[in-house]
């Protein structure tokens, strides 16, 4: 039954976002992917950029150096506390750029729909892009969809992209980690991670666990504004902060050592990770970051951190260590050391 008030001139009915699920034809280049495009996602990514309506977005080109990212999303399952897809998406791009320094400009977004994935979901995960995005304050200007066989996909995949500028003096690289420096991150580990998974298995706990996705450019400007001279940003998405500091130690060539009693982790999540016999140093963070800096910047870096409402349990966790074998160790809370290596497989399945 068509909707009233939203059939626009050339389409035969109206797109059924309440009952309605993705067709081969929403995919076709036809009218009915006309109708997807224009009802859907103009409405709800609407700016100056995507009303052009072209193949590609023209916006106004930046003095300086940019940056710009990709990112591919499959989360399982596609809703779960504190997020969703949609706004993973939108988060986790805007959080790479951000790890450079920089100021997060534009997104351009592409979707992969299963045949027979029901509208109202992708309206939902759409709402939660557009959301996610105007509160960041970076538009979404551009895009693709296309459609695959039912079977051949899982509901939705989406790619996002965005493109950045660095402002002048800031020079962050995973490579500039020195011996003597301060390893901090923003918040409490494990929770995005642990949150799919309880949701995936139907597990529920005394107090509730949400992912921690959330957008930190302006965490990130606020960190600069207080100290320029960070050396290091990097947000421990996949592989968790395990395999950041990992990459970190590696790109750098030095090593590093972090203490467990300094280690920021909710009761709840510690709980769930000796429950699911999980380690949480190798648990997917959304809304985390790690920073490293020159010793002396370090309890300057901390306040400030403490003062942006996503840095508020920010610490201390470790330091930059000489090592030729630029291995990542933890001094334990029983006084031993043990080396916190690379993720062996795969510990928690499609979670970002």
């Amino acid at each position: 039954m068509a909707q009233k008030g939203i059939i626009k001139p050339g389409y035969s009915r109206a797109l059924d976002l309440k009952n309605g699920c993705i067709e081969m034809a929403h995919g076709s280049g036809g009218r009915a992917m006309a109708q997807l495009i224009q009802q859907l996602f103009v409405t709800a990514f609407d700016n100056e950029f995507l009303r052009q309506m072209n193949d590609q977005a023209c916006f106004p080109s930046f003095s300086g150096r940019m940056v710009m990212s990709t990112d591919c999303h499959v989360v399982t399952p596609l809703f779960f506390p504190g997020g969703d897809i949609g706004s993973l998406a939108v988060h986790g791009t805007i959080n790479d750029i951000a790890m450079a320094g920089a100021k997060p400009c534009y997104l351009a977004a592409g979707f992969i729909l299963e045949e027979g994935f029901p509208l109202a979901d992708l309206k939902r995960i759409v709402d939660s892009m557009a959301q996610a995005a105007r509160a960041a304050q970076v538009p979404i200007i551009t895009g693709d969809t296309k459609v695959v066989e039912k079977g051949s996909g899982d509901g939705v995949f989406i790619t996002t992209t965005g493109v950045g500028m660095v402002p002048e003096g800031i020079h962050i690289s995973a490579e500039n980690a020195r011996p003597g420096d301060k390893i901090l991150v923003s918040g409490t580990l494990g929770d995005h991670g642990v949150a799919v998974m309880a949701q995936r298995e139907n597990l529920s706990f005394e107090t509730s666990i949400e992912s921690d996705t959330a957008a930190l450019h302006e965490l990130v400007a606020h960190m600069i504004a207080a100290t320029p001279g960070i050396h290091v940003l990097r947000d421990p998405t996949r592989g968790g902060i395990a395999a950041a500091l990992n990459e970190i130690a590696q790109q750098s060539s030095v090593g590093m050592m972090i203490h467990e009693s300094s280690l920021p982790i909710q009761e709840q999540v510690q709980a769930a990770c000796e429950f699911l016999g999980l380690d949480p140093l190798y648990i997917a963070n959304e809304g985390k970051l790690i920073a490293i800096c020159p010793a002396q910047d370090a309890e300057n870096l901390l306040r400030a951190m403490r003062a942006h409402p996503l840095g508020k349990n920010a610490a201390i966790i470790g330091e930059i260590i000489e090592d030729s074998h630029c291995f990542v160790q933890m001094q334990t809370g029983f006084g031993g050391t043990r080396v916190v290596d690379w993720l062996s497989g795969e510990q928690l399945p499609r979670i970002c």
